[in-house]
C-alpha cells in the first residue's frame, strides 16, 4: 500500500476509534453548497463529515480489528460523520437534512462496537434529546419520594380534620 493510502487508512482508524459515534451517509447528487450547509449543521453538534473511499474505511476497520465494521458492505458515494458529542443530536441533524434534501440518506452507523442499520440511525434520531431523557429519569427517581410525602401529608391532614371536627362538636 502506498504511503499516502496508509496515512489515510490510519487517519480513518483514528477517527473511528476516537469518536463516540460514526454514521455513514449517502450524498449522491447533493451539490457543494448544500453539502457545506450539512457540514456546518454537523459542526454545531461537535461532529465532522469526511468523504472517504469505502475500501479505505473497510481496510482501516480490518487493521484496527473492528470486525463488525469491516464486515459492513458500503457502496456508492459515502460520507463518514463522526464526533464526540451527542449521537442522538447528530442523528437528528442527518434526519432533518435528509427531509429537506432527498439526495442525503443514512446508510449505516457504528456506535460502541456495534454496527447500526439505516433504520437504527433513524430510531436514534427519533429519541428525545439527552437533556430530556435525563429530566425524565430524574422525575422518575423523584416520584416515589414525592408520593410518600403526599401520603404522609394526607394522613396528618386527616388527623387534624378529625380533631377540628371533634373540637367543633364539643363547642356546640
Amino acid at each position: 500500500m502506498r504511503f499516502e493510502k496508509q496515512y489515510v487508512v490510519n487517519y480513518i482508524g483514528d477517527l473511528v476509534e476516537n469518536s463516540a459515534f460514526v454514521y455513514f451517509v449517502s450524498y449522491k447528487g447533493l451539490d457543494v453548497t448544500k453539502f457545506n450547509e450539512f457540514r456546518d449543521e454537523l459542526f454545531k453538534q461537535s461532529a465532522e463529515c469526511h468523504v472517504m473511499k469505502n475500501r479505505l474505511v473497510t481496510k482501516a476497520a480490518e487493521l484496527r480489528n473492528l470486525d463488525d465494521l469491516a464486515a459492513l458492505k458500503l457502496a456508492g458515494d459515502t460520507a463518514m460523520v463522526c464526533g464526540t458529542g451527542d449521537a442522538g443530536a447528530v442523528a437528528k441533524v442527518i434526519k432533518e437534512f435528509a427531509k429537506e434534501n432527498e439526495q442525503l440518506a443514512a446508510k449505516a452507523g457504528y456506535i460502541d462496537g456495534s454496527v447500526l442499520t439505516a433504520a437504527d440511525v433513524d430510531a436514534i434520531a427519533s429519541l428525545p434529546s439527552k437533556e430530556v431523557l435525563q429530566a425524565q429519569l430524574l422525575g422518575l427517581l423523584e416520584a416515589p419520594k414525592r408520593n410518600f410525602v403526599s401520603v404522609l401529608n394526607n394522613s396528618v391532614t386527616s388527623i387534624v380534620n378529625v380533631v377540628n371536627a371533634y373540637k367543633n362538636k364539643i363547642e356546640e
